[in-house]
């Protein structure tokens, strides 16, 4: 992460602003602007402010506040100034911008007549999140999800912000470009939100490897089908497995044969026993590993690893 591609993010005239923090661009996790409200970075866990020359600050009372026109401008810039080409991510909430970074939105929503989000407008709201890829993220996992030279289908647990996603996306990278534990194969991915691959204009912005195709802003239950049917994958991938229908669909997929690597939100192996899919999950046994993680200190850490029925089981 270079701090020109921080700088890139916003409109030519406003770059010098965002110097000093585009120089944090390795630790930077998210910039929050709202409209008239104290301009907000988050920089290794912890929250600062930019003033308006864009000095970095300790309380909000010395912070810029954005203008609604200076959003805007922004948006505009994000969009390459052609809104109308990005409106069905906007009407989604979030845009995935070049890098791989994602710009979550919100303002007045626009109902069509069944009462169904149809678009966005004065959006007041702008979180801007910054990918970091960490390759290697995933080393010290990787032989316990193999066997035989086979991957098996892994479930990854954590809290919000526990790093799953991005251990989700290093597994996908090494499964797919092969590893000394296993041969490199066809990886299909369901990028629902865009923060697995990143994809930009169709391409993705993340390395998840030579063997990886991408549906890009599906919705999971849908892509996982169409992609069995279209891309023949050995490993099927997802982001945040969240309800009944999308634990159903991982079954009929690994009904197809393939094998799965997914992610699930949650603290402990007692708490997400608790979720009805996740019970249904285990108890249709469609996965071999269930990888418990959080974050200390800036890093995902691996808690502790679960074989098929849930109980620990020994590192390889």
């Amino acid at each position: 992460m270079r701090a020109e591609e921080i700088l890139m993010l916003f409109p030519e005239g406003s770059r010098d602003r965002w110097r000093e923090v585009a120089k944090m661009a390795r630790r930077l996790q998210e910039i929050r602007l709202r409209a008239c409200l104290p301009l907000s970075i988050l920089v290794d866990n912890r929250e600062y402010f930019v003033d308006r020359q864009g000095q970095i600050v300790d309380i909000p009372e010395e912070a810029a506040r954005p203008l609604p026109e200076e959003l805007e401008n922004l948006l505009g810039h994000l969009c390459k100034y052609s809104i109308y080409a990005f409106a069905d991510e906007i009407r989604q909430g979030f845009l995935t911008v070049q890098g791989g970074h994602r710009v979550g939105l919100a303002g007045q929503v626009i109902l069509d007549g069944e009462g169904r989000i149809k678009n966005m407008k004065y959006i007041r709201y702008l979180n801007i999140r910054i990918a970091h890829q960490i390759r290697g993220a995933a080393d010290a996992l990787m032989p316990c999800l193999y066997e035989d030279g086979q991957v098996m289908s892994t479930l990854l647990i954590s809290p919000p912000g526990g790093g799953k996603t991005t251990m989700l996306r290093d597994i996908i990278r090494q499964v797919s470009d092969g590893t000394v534990y296993g041969r490199g194969i066809n990886v299909s991915v369901v990028d629902e939100r865009s923060e697995i691959a990143g994809s930009y204009l169709g391409v993705s912005q993340n390395d998840v490897g030579i063997r990886t195709d991408v549906l890009d802003g599906c919705p999971k239950v849908e892509g996982m089908m169409r992609l069995i049917r279209s891309m023949a994958p050995r490993v099927l991938a997802v982001d945040e497995v969240g309800s009944l229908a999308d634990a159903q669909a991982l079954q009929m997929a690994g009904g197809c044969g393939c094998k799965l690597l997914a992610t699930i939100h949650g603290g402990s192996m007692e708490e997400v026993r608790r979720k009805d899919y996740m019970r249904y999950i285990m108890e249709q046994g469609l996965f071999e590993r269930y990888v418990m993680l959080d974050r200390r200190q800036g890093a995902c850490r691996i808690v502790e690893i679960y074989d098929g029925e849930g109980k620990p089981c020994t590192r390889q």
